[in-house]
C-alpha cells in the first residue's frame, strides 16, 4: 500500500500500519511529491510494525545531493535491516525545477549517475570520481548499513527500462494498465532472476463508477500531460485515445482536456468496483509479471467522513485475504 493514507495525520498512522499488517499487506511504499517526504512515513512504519517491508517509490534524483540521498537510505536501512528498498527516479520538471529550484537537465544521465554512485556507496565503499552530471570527492558513509538496500529504478520507456535491467535491482512502473505490462517487460530482457518488478496501481474501491471516473479523469489529465508520461503513453500506442486530451491541454483548456479522456481508458488505469473486483483486477498485473503490486488508495464516497473505522474496513477488504 502507498502511505501515508488519506488525511490521517502521521502521528496517528500507528493504527493504519497495524490495520495494513493485519489485513495481510506485506509492504508499505511512500511517494514524494508535495506531501510528506519519502523517508519519514517509512521510519515510523519501521518502528511501529517491524514485520512490514518498506520502499520509496520514488525518491527524486535531483532534489537531494548524492551523499545526502545515500545517508537517508542508509539510515532507513539501518532502522529496518533487510526490509527496505530504495526506489529512485528522475521525477518531473515541475517538482524539480518549479518547486525545488533545481535545473531539470539530462534526466537519464542524472538518474544513471546517481544509481552508479549509490550502489557502491551503500556497500560502504569510498566513492571518488567524476560522473557526467556531478563529481563526488572521497565520500564514504560513516554508518554503512549491515544489509545494503536494493536500489530500484523508476522507468517508463525503453532507455530507462534497459538501464534498470542492466544495473539496478529492480524497476518501478507507474500509470500503466495490466495489458501494458508485457510490452514493458519485453524491454527488461536479461535482468537477473531476483530482479523486482514493482507497479503502482491506482485503486478506487467503490461501486460508484461515476465518482471513480470523475476522479480518474482529473488524475489522468493532470499526470499524463506531463511530458515523460505523455511520451510513455505515445510509446504504448495511445495517441488515438489521448490525442484529444493532449491537444486540449496544450491549448490551455483544462476542463476540455479532462472531458476528453475516454471512460474505457479510465477503467483500465484507475481500478474501481467492490474490493473483491479491485483485487481481481490487481491480480491481472501479477499474472502479467508484476512481482510487487503497490496500491494507491483513492478517496471514495464511502470513506468521506467515515473516519478511521471506514479506512480500516476498506484496508481489510482490499487486503490479500479479502477480510476472510
Amino acid at each position: 500500500m502507498t502511505v501515508p493514507l488519506g488525511e490521517v495525520p502521521l502521528a496517528d498512522h500507528a493504527g493504519v500500519y497495524a490495520a495494513l499488517a493485519g489485513a495481510g499487506f506485506t509492504d508499505v511504499w511512500s511517494a514524494e511529491v508535495a506531501g510528506t517526504d519519502a523517508f519519514t512515513p517509512l521510519a515510523l512504519a519501521a518502528a511501529w510494525q517491524p514485520d512490514l517491508r518498506l520502499g520509496t517509490a520514488v525518491t527524486p534524483v535531483f532534489t537531494r545531493g548524492p551523499g545526502l540521498l545515500a545517508m537517508s537510505a542508509a539510515a532507513l536501512a539501518e532502522a529496518a535491516p533487510g526490509r527496505f528498498a530504495l526506489g529512485i527516479g528522475a521525477s518531473s520538471p515541475v517538482l524539480v525545477r518549479d518547486w525545488n529550484g533545481t535545473p531539470f537537465s539530462e534526466p537519464f544521465r542524472r538518474t544513471r549517475d546517481v544509481l552508479r554512485f549509490l550502489k557502491p556507496a551503500l556497500r560502504g565503499e569510498t566513492v571518488d570520481g567524476e560522473y557526467d552530471t556531478f563529481t563526488v570527492r572521497r565520500f564514504r558513509l560513516e554508518r554503512p548499513p549491515a544489509v545494503p538496500p536494493p536500489v530500484l529504478l523508476a522507468a517508463l520507456r525503453p532507455g530507462m527500462l534497459r538501464l534498470a535491467a542492466a544495473e539496478a535491482d529492480g524497476t518501478i512502473l507507474n500509470w500503466l494498465a495490466a495489458d501494458d505490462v508485457p510490452r514493458v517487460l519485453a524491454e527488461l530482457s536479461g535482468h537477473p532472476d531476483d530482479f523486482e518488478i514493482v507497479a503502482r496501481i491506482f485503486v478506487c474501491p467503490t461501486g460508484d463508477a461515476a465518482h471513480a471516473r470523475a476522479l480518474g479523469r482529473r488524475l489522468i489529465s493532470s499526470y499524463l500531460t506531463v511530458p515523460a508520461y505523455a511520451a510513455f503513453h505515445r510509446w504504448l500506442g495511445r495517441e488515438p485515445q489521448l490525442g484529444p486530451m493532449w491537444r486540449a491541454w496544450a491549448a490551455g483548456d483544462r476542463r476540455g482536456a479532462a472531458a476528453a479522456v475516454p471512460d474505457d481508458l479510465i477503467d483500465r488505469l484507475v481500478l474501481h468496483g467492490s474490493p473483491d473486483e479491485c483485487r481481481a483486477q490487481v491480480r491481472r498485473y501479477v499474472d502479467a509479471g508484476v512481482r510487487t503490486p503497490v496500491l494507491a488508495l483513492l478517496p471514495t464516497p464511502e470513506l468521506a467522513g467515515g473516519g478511521a473505522a471506514a479506512l480500516a474496513e476498506t484496508i481489510t477488504g482490499l487486503g490479500p485475504g479479502g477480510g476472510r
